[in-house]
């Protein structure tokens, strides 16, 4: 499958390693180490709790909001915030992802993605739950967020990944250790982390949505509480009284009154690890409470006056540097202060929080696919930078290429055909009917390739500049989208993958393309501020 698209269901086997996918399960383990309370979606009862999961998916969003007081702190204090900032490679992968193109005012979208580890390598971490015996373990990405700030910084899209989401994994390559795991072809998402660092889950979101990751952010969970003490609480908002606690002992804990609280320490963590107590009690139901967590807390930051007093600022930068993991590329206070000014451009309005659809995974009832259709719609919103929202003036996609085409007799292009998502049967000779209808427009030497590549979406990809215009006169010639046009290094030449949205016909199908996110996404504006979880049955008091 070539790079670009949200991978859906397929046949490939469910791989199963040392420390893999069974290790991840392994670890849904009671407060103590003990084993989890019985049942799970697929017999029907409730899924066991994930209490070694530490849900930080607010925090490294805001943390560069609060480094803004520390530009004036002085040179040693400067020196001394520098030297609590700890770095990784950004990206431990083979290959890269190209940088958009600028638009037409020479702007590009800034793309980062938040990381939270659910390590137990420190006291403070483990004092706040989880078992020993997961001490030294390599840690799991449980938190997946990639922040996307449009090319004019009008607008901001968040989507997160259930940890639970089985996706490919490609091959990284241990910075430290240059131990090299090898590709995974099915894998939950957040073993990324284990496989050499946090720069092994820039490279899964990279291929797995063709979107370039510009920095990663990452946070433990006892930066989570120190955060939330450091701001002094953060309002949050349930529908019904709430205890998340189950007869055997299970549960966050998390006991609140119906309405809205302000929660900070060890009551802010209980809300973000709560899955038994929201919703339908799975770890979707608690991604959308982060969700409105991290929106009440940029409200806080922005609004709250108390940050305007240099003590205050001080106090919440030494908090946000010592929590911080950051790439090479964010490793100074002076380059977080640059990354929170182009935040702080994006009124809290414009800014969408989302998830990536998903459905029940066939091979274990208990983990999750992309959802073929609205997975992808939602991601090439974002890879083409229009906003989630359906606001703003209409983006275009029919971008100029600094590079002139040849005449059409002389450009070689390669169609495959990958027609075969979600377990369908390939359409016969699809790849030899869309290469006829090429050639008869001109394009001489447009070639079968054998292979097929399932891809939800047709996709025509080049490898370097110098084929851009090349590769837009093959897609103008079809009728193709622009934005379907991407620069790969996972080709050698132009190839046209022709996807399950093609199967049929000597043309593109014309649609309208999508102006806000699928309904599937669960979507939170950022100034929602009546936002209230929905209590789980039989976790009400």
């Amino acid at each position: 499958m070539t790079r670009g698209s949200v991978r859906g269901e397929g046949a490939v086997p469910r791989t199963r390693q040392p420390g893999g996918a069974d290790r991840a399960r392994d670890a849904e383990a009671g407060p103590d180490g003990g084993p989890a309370p019985s049942g799970g979606r697929g017999d029907g009862g409730p899924r066991p709790p994930h209490r070694s999961r530490r849900i930080l998916r607010w925090s490294a969003l805001t943390l560069s909001v609060v480094i803004l007081g520390a530009a004036g702190a002085g040179c040693l204090y400067y020196r001394h915030l520098n030297g609590n900032i700890r770095k990784e490679k950004l990206n431990l992968g083979d290959s890269d992802v190209p940088k958009a193109t600028p638009n037409a005012a020479g702007q590009t979208p800034l793309n980062v993605l938040l990381i939270g580890s659910d390590s137990r390598n420190t006291a403070e971490d483990l004092k706040l739950g989880g078992s020993r015996a997961d001490v030294g373990r390599p840690a799991l990405a449980d938190v997946q967020m990639l922040v996307h700030v449009s090319a004019d910084r009008s607008n901001m899209s968040v989507v997160s990944l259930p940890r639970d989401t089985m996706i490919p994994i490609p091959r990284c390559t241990d910075p430290h250790t240059h131990k090299v795991y090898q590709a995974l072809p099915l894998a939950m998402a957040n073993e990324s982390l284990g496989r050499g660092g946090p720069g092994c889950t820039v490279a899964t979101w990279q291929k797995l949505t063709g979107v370039h990751v510009d920095h990663f952010m990452m946070v433990d969970f006892s930066g989570v509480v120190s955060m939330a003490d450091a701001i002094g609480g953060v309002p949050v908002c349930v529908k019904q009284n709430i205890y998340s606690h189950t007869p055997d002992g299970h549960g966050s804990g998390l006991k609140l009154k119906a309405g809205t609280t302000s929660v900070q320490g060890k009551q802010a963590l209980q809300w973000l690890r709560t899955r038994y107590g929201f919703e339908d009690g799975t770890d979707l139901g608690r991604t959308h409470a982060q969700h409105m967590y991290m929106n009440a807390m940029v409200r806080q930051l922005r609004e709250n006056a108390t940050l305007s007093n240099p003590d205050e600022m001080r106090r919440l930068a030494e908090t946000a540097t010592k929590a911080l993991k950051v790439d090479e590329g964010l490793g100074t206070i002076k380059e977080l202060y640059d990354l929170s000014e182009e935040f702080k451009k994006v009124p809290t309005g414009r800014i969408t929080m989302t998830t990536l659809p998903t459905q029940q995974w066939s091979q274990d009832h208990d983990r999750v696919v992309p959802m073929p259709g609205d997975a992808d719609q939602l991601i090439s919103m974002v890879r083409r930078d229009a906003p989630l929202d359906g606001r703003g003036a209409k983006h275009r996609t029919e971008k100029a290429s600094r590079d002139p085409a040849a005449p059409d007799g002389e450009i070689a292009v390669q169609v495959r055909n990958g027609t075969g998502v979600d377990g369908r049967v390939p359409a016969s000779q699809r790849a030899s009917a869309v290469a006829r209808v090429l050639r008869g427009k001109g394009f001489a030497r447009t070639e079968v390739d054998a292979r097929l590549t399932p891809e939800a979406r047709t996709a025509l990809l080049f490898p370097s500049a110098d084929l851009e215009g090349d590769a837009q006169a093959v897609a103008k010639a079809i009728g193709l989208p622009l934005d379907s046009v991407r620069r790969s290094t996972d080709v050698s030449g132009i190839v046209l993958t022709v996807g399950a949205d093609w199967r049929t016909g000597d043309a593109y199908p014309a649609s309208a393309e999508p102006t806000r996110a699928p309904e599937t996404a669960a979507v939170l504006n950022g100034d929602k501020k009546d936002a209230c979880m929905e209590v789980q049955q039989g976790f009400t008091w």
